[in-house]
């Protein structure tokens, strides 16, 4: 039978399939796929979308030479491609967090077990290989161009300290709004709509100073096809940082908050609290 452990004050679900990493991989191996194909289709469209925008040879780069509203388009795309991972059929099962750090987030309060989060973050780091490594085959010489350069996430000219701290104030709000638009009983199911707004946002205007990345995987896969490790830190320490102090203070402030799912209003199976499809849809 499930037990509930408390951490931070919330409830958590663990049973005997995740006890043992084999366990957790005979129960929870469809939503580990899933969660390594979201990120890697995110990784797809990234490049395929600055490679449109930002390569010199191409036909959107030459009919809008603003900088300015090729970054907005880019990030309209990009946040559209993440409200569609949320809402697709793998996104309503796995809980679309395609991000490592939205993963430790969510166990560190208790929400997602030890092994699902090991796997979970794992698959995120493969999957972001597997879509990079994709474009690059589709993309051939131009995702080598200096204005692409494999969409690798670096600091602006601001330099690394700015890079950090904005890093770590864009996973902040990300995870802040997740938290409460989730634990809110009318906003809960536009969850997906939020986090692709913000993405859009930040694409358009925090980007300059940091790349914007809020995820270590999505800046590990770039940096090991373009061998460019430059600052790679900054996006591996600011994104946890940012998004577990915003839960920290979410805690502090709320006694309670629901499951690790981003979009948790469907008949898909949760692993994390054990609603499976045939009770959602009773």
């Amino acid at each position: 039978m499930p037990t509930r452990n408390t951490t931070w004050g919330f409830e958590a679900m663990n049973d005997s399939s995740t006890a043992t990493p084999l366990a957790a991989l005979h129960s929870h191996w469809p939503e580990y796929l899933m969660e390594a194909a979201e990120l890697g289709l995110f990784m797809l469209s990234a490049c395929l979308v600055v490679a449109l925008m930002e390569s010199p040879g191409s036909f959107a780069h030459a009919a809008m030479p603003d900088p300015m509203l090729r970054r907005v388009l880019t990030g309209i795309a990009m946040g559209l491609t993440a409200v569609a991972i949320v809402y697709s059929p793998w996104g309503k099962q796995s809980g679309a967090h395609f991000n490592p750090a939205v993963t430790l987030t969510f166990w560190r309060l208790g929400k997602v077990a030890d092994w699902d989060a090991g796997f979970y973050v794992a698959a995120q780091f493969l999957g972001a290989i597997a879509g990079t490594g994709l474009a690059a085959a589709l993309l051939g010489d131009v995702i080598r161009e200096p204005d692409v350069n494999y969409i690798v996430t670096l600091p602006g000219r601001q330099g690394v300290a700015i890079a950090f701290i904005a890093e770590v104030l864009i996973s902040f709000g990300l995870m802040t709004v997740v938290l409460i638009v989730s634990n809110h009983s009318t906003l809960a199911p536009y969850t997906g709509w939020f986090c692709g707004v913000l993405v859009a946002t930040y694409i358009s205007l925090e980007a300059p100073l940091s790349g914007m990345s809020m995820n270590p995987a999505r800046t590990f896969a770039p940096a090991l096809l373009a061998h460019d490790w430059s600052a790679l830190w900054i996006y591996f320490v600011a994104p946890p940082f940012g998004m577990l102090a915003a839960a920290e203070l979410f805690v502090w402030r709320r006694a309670h908050t629901g499951c690790a799912k981003l979009h948790h209003h469907n008949v898909k199976r949760c692993i994390f609290c054990g609603i499976d499809s045939a009770k959602a849809r009773a």
